[in-house]
């Protein structure tokens, strides 16, 4: 074991928790060969065998479960090392660590800029993926602080809101509805829906509404990206629920309209959330600070853009003004 690398004992880990090779992958932007190559060296140094494979799934042996936990415990000291490091360096330098789910790029890329120009001294690591997988990492608190939709219920965690989530219909510019106002739960029901996949903090959101009303949805196409979903709504292949932060700044000029639809929009939140006990380094706790002006930070970027004549919103105003919905001031 003295022989292991840390970069062994790093994937070795990631295939524990994910319980997928090519997961495990992706995750740490090596390739397949290369991860069976570390861990058949780290098995042949061990002496034992990590891992069995019963069908297509890979189960941990019992070898490889007390290295798993011994991982956790290498991993967690050097984390705590990590913080003690960064608060003896004050802000002067560090390291965040920050997950967040897929419509959350829309915008904290853009906080995390105005951050770092007020701290070039931090140095960010941000993993964009969906609920599911932020669940995972929040449960194996793999970072500093996490970004979703939705309160993590079945995790043991410390969640708080941080910024407003509009969740509004949208259609192609030249749909039929979207001159009409006070559209109706009804009729928008008949419209073919193209939706995100399950597990999805929106989708999730959208047929929580519609059971309300005691209404199904006809879902025409399922797709795991909101740029897809805009595509595919512009192309009038149907109508979607998404996160007005999903058009902020860079939304297709002219091809999306939001609909005026009664009850609409649905008003959600943006959470961000820590495993329940950890101890935040003074970066993590410098950028919840940050956090919590969200709202007045985003709103003053996107009056600068509107002010300087350059921003989509602005440019793609008669659509969504011809579709009834209010505009904020």
């Amino acid at each position: 074991m003295r022989h292991s690398t840390l970069r062994q004992l790093e994937v070795f880990e990631a295939i524990a928790r994910l319980k997928s090779f090519t997961r495990a992958a992706e995750e740490l932007f090596l390739t397949q060969p290369t991860v069976s190559m570390q861990v058949k060296k780290l098995t042949e140094e061990i002496g034992l065998p990590l891992f069995e494979q019963v069908g297509k799934r890979i189960y941990l042996t019992d070898a490889g479960e007390e290295l798993y936990q011994t991982c956790l415990g290498i991993f967690d000291h050097f984390s705590r090392f990590e913080m003690i490091a960064s608060n003896m360096k004050g802000l002067k330098s560090g390291k965040l660590r920050l997950a967040v789910v897929t419509t959350a790029k829309y915008f904290v890329p853009r906080l995390l800029g105005m951050f770092c120009q007020k701290y070039p001294g931090i140095d960010v690591a941000l993993k964009v993926t969906n609920r599911e997988h932020i669940l995972e990492r929040l449960t194996g608190n793999q970072d500093d602080l996490y970004i979703l939709g939705q309160v993590p219920d079945a995790v043991d965690a410390v969640a708080e809101i941080f910024l407003d989530n509009q969740l509004v219909v949208l259609a192609a510019a030249d749909h039929p509805l979207a001159t009409k106002k006070k559209i109706t739960i009804e009729r928008i029901c008949d419209e073919p829906f193209i939706m995100r996949e399950p597990g999805s903090g929106t989708r999730i959101a959208t047929e929580l509404f519609f059971s309300k009303h005691n209404k199904k949805l006809k879902v025409r196409m399922e797709l795991g990206s909101n740029e897809a979903i805009k595509q595919t709504v512009a192309g009038r292949l149907g109508v979607a629920v998404l996160s007005r932060h999903t058009l902020a700044l860079d939304a297709q000029v002219g091809q999306l309209a939001i609909l005026d639809v009664e009850g609409f929009p649905i008003e959600r939140h943006w959470y961000f959330a820590y495993s329940s006990g950890k101890q935040l380094s003074i970066v993590a706790q410098t950028f919840l600070s940050y956090l919590r002006q969200a709202n007045s930070l985003l709103d003053n970027l996107i009056c600068r853009h509107v002010t300087s004549g350059h921003c989509p919103l602005l440019k793609n105003e008669t659509n969504i003004r011809s579709g009834g919905v209010r505009q904020r001031n």
